[in-house]
C-alpha cells in the first residue's frame, strides 16, 4: 500500500509541473501575440512597380553624358509608423533593371574595360584602342535595398487623400549584372552586350529624396505614386587606360563615374 501511495504521489506531483508548464506556454503565446499586434497593427507591407530613367556623370572632363538609359524597378516595401505619428521609418528589397547610360570619351585614344574579356582587341595603340567621340553604354542591374525616413500629411485626419515625403533614402545596392556597348568608334570597336561585370564595382550606394500621394482605395488597401530622385555618391566603374593627347603618354583614367536616376513610383500597401 505505501509504494502504491509513493506512486500516486509523484504521478500527481508530475501532472503539477506539467499543468504548470503549460501554462507557463499559454502565457507566453498570448503575450507573444499581444506584442505582435501592438507592433504589426503600425506596420505595413506593399509592392511596386516603377519604371526609371537614369544617365552617368563624371568628374573627368574627358568623359561627359551622352544619353540616358530607360529601365524598371520591382520590388517589395515595408514602412513601420512612429507610435501614432504621421512619420514612419521604411525599407524594402527590389531589383533594379538597366541603370546606367552612355559616357563619351574625348581622350585622344582609350583603352576601357580592361578587366573583362571583350570580343573586340583593344590595347595601347592606334590601330587598337578607341578614338575621340566613342561612346560607352552602361547597363546594369542591382539588387537594391532602401532604407529611408517619411513624412504624411493630408487635409484632416479621415481623408482617404494623403501627401508624403521621403527624405533622407539611403540604397544600397548590389551589381548583379552588368553589360556594356561601345559605339561611334568604327566598325572594327562597335560592338554590343559585352559583359563588363568584372569592370564594375560590386557595392553601390546612393542617397535620395521623393514625395507623392497614396490614396485609401480600401481598408488595408492603398495606392502610392510619386517621383524620386537618387544620386550614387560612389563609384561605379574602375580603371580605363587613356591617352590625352595625339602621341602623348597613356595613363591610369582615375575619374570616378556614377548614375543618377529618375523613378516614377507606382505601388500598393496592404
Amino acid at each position: 500500500m505505501g509504494c502504491m501511495s509513493n506512486l500516486l504521489r509523484l504521478e500527481a506531483q508530475n501532472c503539477c509541473k506539467k499543468l504548470d508548464m503549460m501554462k507557463k506556454i499559454v502565457f507566453m503565446l498570448a503575450l507573444c501575440c499581444i506584442c505582435g499586434q501592438q507592433v504589426f497593427a503600425q506596420f505595413r507591407f506593399g509592392v511596386h512597380a516603377s519604371p526609371t530613367w537614369s544617365w552617368m556623370k563624371s568628374d573627368e572632363k574627358f568623359l561627359e553624358n551622352a544619353g540616358a538609359n530607360w529601365g524598371a524597378k520591382l520590388g517589395v516595401m515595408g514602412e513601420k509608423q512612429i507610435q501614432n505619428t504621421n512619420y514612419s521609418l521604411f525599407s524594402g528589397i527590389g531589383f533594379a533593371f538597366n541603370h546606367g547610360g552612355f559616357l563619351q570619351s574625348n581622350y585622344n585614344r582609350y583603352r576601357p574595360w580592361g578587366g573583362s574579356d571583350l570580343s573586340v582587341d583593344l590595347g595601347e595603340a592606334d590601330s587598337i584602342s578607341l578614338p575621340a567621340n566613342s561612346k560607352l553604354h552602361y547597363r546594369l542591374r542591382y539588387v537594391e535595398i532602401p532604407f529611408g525616413f517619411k513624412m504624411r500629411g493630408g487635409s484632416n485626419e479621415d481623408s482617404r487623400l494623403k501627401f508624403f515625403a521621403e527624405a533622407p533614402v539611403l540604397t544600397l545596392g548590389i551589381a548583379a549584372k552588368a553589360l556594356g556597348d561601345i559605339r561611334g568608334a568604327g566598325s572594327k570597336f562597335d560592338t554590343q552586350d559585352e559583359n563588363i561585370r568584372d569592370d564594375v564595382k560590386g557595392l553601390a550606394l546612393s542617397w535620395g529624396f521623393g514625395a507623392g500621394i497614396e490614396y485609401e482605395v480600401a481598408t488595408h488597401t492603398t495606392f502610392v505614386a510619386g517621383l524620386f530622385f537618387q544620386n550614387q555618391f560612389t563609384d561605379m566603374t574602375k580603371k580605363a587606360r587613356a591617352q590625352r593627347e595625339a602621341n602623348g603618354e597613356w595613363t591610369d583614367e582615375k575619374a570616378r563615374s556614377s548614375f543618377r536616376a529618375l523613378t516614377l513610383r507606382a505601388g500598393i500597401y496592404f
